[in-house]
């Protein structure tokens, strides 16, 4: 089923070759860039431009500092909660791993 307007698309699409609009496009004349997820390649693009990250990524940072505050603790009572600490954040990259990945 066609738009309702789908001729009037096309027209204008027609008549923007014709006037040369999208001759001087970037990346004119080349093939597309290959997408290994299309299904979320857009709103990958729109995350990049604006500076955004996977939850993943910002929970990788976290269990780092995790890690580097283990290393410097010698309490055992403290080791143990940073150790949960990074057992959940570990579940939780997983979680969001797998989610961003659907």
């Amino acid at each position: 089923m066609d738009h309702p307007l789908m001729d009037l698309i096309s027209a204008r699409i027609a008549e923007a070759e014709k006037n040369g609009a999208f001759d001087d496009l970037p990346g004119a004349g080349k093939p597309l860039p290959r997408v290994d997820d299309p299904e979320n390649a857009l709103i990958r693009r729109i995350m990049e431009e604006n500076g955004a990250e996977p939850e993943f990524v910002s929970l990788g940072r976290e269990l780092r500092r995790l890690r580097a505050e283990l290393a410097g603790v010698t309490d055992r009572t403290k080791r143990t909660e940073i150790m949960k600490s990074m057992s959940m954040m570990e579940a939780r990259i997983d979680m969001a791993r797998k989610a961003w990945a659907r």
